[in-house]
């Protein structure tokens, strides 16, 4: 089993895995990977998830911590690649020593992530961080699919959401570890924060935390990250985990036994069928598995 020593390797694997070059399988597979808490951060857009997490990452390379950050970003619809422009939020901390970013694509994923999400996490995990945070592009409900990624996750507000809490889509709200109010010096910012505990608590949920942050000034970072170290090393984190590579595993295997469907092919055959009468998606469906 094999580590990386150090960021130039770190990222050229990434690279081999993310384009599936030869022999990629072959890598994930000789990697020794440690138990790194994985920490996703996500939220509506205007949340200000990157200022949070910038806040964040200051606080822990100030204490001497390693720290690997996955930035997804929106895919160009030109080429599939990352739009960058957003990553100037980073600059403060871009060439500390401890800090290691990389920005992946969506690649025309459905959800908020990147389709080789697992896998860069993975690869990262070969490296002696003390923390690896993912920050999503945050679109919506698709975003629940971190959830089956990260160790713990935080999900970012705004008071201005609090007319529109009732209807965001449930499954954001679900999938969070802990709730955090930003930008919580404007109007509004503890009626949002009494809001949600009364929600939590009519869903059993009573034990998620709801804290208030102002990012810009780096208030409220250090209780944000006691409320992530508390769940990282909570009991009922272990049955998680075991939970999360389950899904992670049947992620990966799914992938694989679909990786030989044409896309095109799949496309033309649907089209040709769609104008017909007795048009059914299921029969489509079993003749390409």
């Amino acid at each position: 089993m094999s580590t990386i020593s150090d960021f130039k390797t770190l990222a050229r694997t990434i690279s081999l895995v993310e384009n599936e070059a030869d022999g990629f399988e072959n890598t994930l597979e000789t990697l020794y990977t440690h138990q790194i808490p994985v920490v996703g951060f996500t939220g509506p857009p205007g949340a200000g998830k990157s200022t949070l997490l910038n806040a964040v990452v200051g606080s822990l390379l100030d204490v001497g911590k390693k720290v690997g950050l996955v930035l997804v970003d929106p895919s160009s619809p030109f080429n599939l690649g990352a739009l960058l422009g957003d990553r100037l939020r980073m600059s403060t901390h871009f060439n500390h020593p401890n800090l290691y970013i990389r920005s992946v694509a969506t690649r025309g994923s459905l959800g908020g992530l990147s389709d080789k999400i697992i896998e860069i996490v993975e690869v990262m995990r070969a490296y002696s961080f003390d923390y690896i945070f993912i920050e999503t592009v945050g679109v919506g409900q698709s975003e629940v699919e971190i959830a089956g990624l990260a160790d713990t996750t935080v999900v970012v507000l705004v008071p201005e959401a609090g007319d529109s809490i009732q209807t965001m889509k449930a499954g954001v709200m679900e999938i969070a570890d802990i709730l955090v109010v930003n930008k919580a010096d404007r109007a509004d910012a503890d009626a949002l924060v009494t809001s949600l505990q009364h929600q939590l608590q009519m869903s059993g949920r009573e034990h998620i935390p709801v804290l208030k942050t102002v990012a810009v000034e780096a208030r409220g970072i250090n209780e944000l990250l006691s409320s992530i170290s508390h769940h990282e090393y909570s009991p009922l984190n272990v049955s998680r985990r075991i939970m999360l590579l389950t899904e992670k595993a049947l992620c990966i295997v799914a992938k694989k036994r679909t990786k030989d469907i044409d896309r095109t092919n799949l496309a033309e055959r649907i089209r040709v069928e769609y104008l017909k009468t007795d048009f059914n998606l299921y029969r489509i469906i079993k003749s390409f598995v």
